[in-house]
């Protein structure tokens, strides 16, 4: 199994070169940088510069705030100063951002992410093979292409796509259109192997592909300590976050596979109200438990693999709470060696 980190942003991007490397040196296979409060493509530049093996990804950047054409470009020229390292994770969010974040169109996420992706590699097939750029969508339409701005064929090919899914319609346009799949950190085993395998599979099926084709990412919750007073303080952390997720109405299907959808009204109506920690109260030791790995630091990697070994290909720690990096040391190379 991959094990993956993630890069620690600053207003100035000061660190993002030497937190590259020590992610390198610890042994980590890839870092993914998120658009949060800066931008996701920036600081892979400069950790594409200062390592050698890592590989480096967008989890997530936001497709609906861009177009096609402008994340083929992106795509392109950081695939190249990678030399080939490069993942581009895409993700949808969700009406509010787009709209009023954003101030661009919304509709259809599903199908228009199934168009954004395919135009995008239209865009790289004419770059890559010449041939007449003639796209032609509901959403998307990219018909002109003049040598001045085609950058030719790209010296590494063009770079893995993966995309964020919750809902089974986008997690079926992952196994139909993309090269990896970023599951979010909100779910369980149980969601993945009852709704997002099944749904993989039909995507798959409708573009002749099989899942070894396609590489599953996960950030999984974990909650670790040497003490317990140190489990206790990392358990508040990871119930306020799951609290968070579980506020939005559009997670709200994993909380009722378990039976927990009147948990997610209680959350909303909190949320709206900004009782950030007493949501977290309301998240119980069941709750926690379902949706993160609870252990000590020598027990981690084993309880990892035993939820999630052969189920994702690759996965990440999300832990919401201060920890020290030398920690996850031994989680890394038990969960790649396993």
């Amino acid at each position: 199994m991959k094990v993956d980190g993630g890069l620690a942003l600053t207003t100035s991007l000061e660190g993002i070169a030497s937190s590259a490397r020590r992610a390198e040196e610890a042994g980590y296979d890839g870092f993914w940088s998120a658009e949060t409060s800066h931008d996701p493509f920036l600081p892979l530049v400069l950790a594409a510069e200062h390592t050698e093996r890592l590989q480096l990804g967008t989890g997530i950047a936001v497709a609906f705030a861009r177009n096609p054409m402008t994340m083929a470009n992106l795509g392109y020229d950081l695939q190249v100063y990678s030399k080939g390292r490069f993942l581009l994770g895409l993700g949808s969010q969700i009406k509010p951002h787009i709209t009023k974040r954003f101030s661009m169109p919304w509709s259809q996420p599903a199908a228009r992410m199934r168009e954004f992706v395919l135009a995008m590699r239209a865009i790289w097939d004419a770059w890559e093979t010449g041939a007449k750029l003639d796209f032609r969508g509901d959403f998307y339409t990219h018909t002109l292409m003049t040598p001045f701005f085609n950058p030719g064929p790209n010296p590494y090919g063009t770079p893995k796509v993966f995309l964020a899914a919750v809902g089974t319609r986008m997690t079926e346009v992952v196994g139909e259109t993309c090269d990896g799949m970023l599951c979010h950190g909100f779910t369980t085993e149980r969601y993945l192997r009852e709704l997002t395998l099944p749904a993989l599979e039909r995507g798959l099926a409708r573009a002749g592909r099989t899942r070894a084709e396609l590489e599953l990412s996960l950030p999984a919750f974990v909650v670790t300590g040497t003490t317990e007073e140190q489990l206790a303080a990392s358990a508040v952390g990871v119930r306020r976050q799951i609290a968070f997720y579980g506020s939005t109405p559009a997670y709200r299907p994993v909380l009722e596979l378990h039976g927990w959808g009147a948990l997610q009204d209680e959350l909303n109506a909190l949320s709206k109200q900004g009782e950030w920690e007493r949501m977290g109260e309301l998240i119980d030791d069941e709750v926690l438990t379902t949706f993160a790995v609870v252990a000590e630091p020598d027990r981690l990697a084993s309880e990892l693999l035993a939820r999630f070994g052969g189920l994702v290909d690759r996965i990440s720690f999300y832990a919401p709470y201060e920890t020290d990096p030398e920690t996850w040391l031994p989680v890394i190379a038990a969960l790649r060696a396993g």
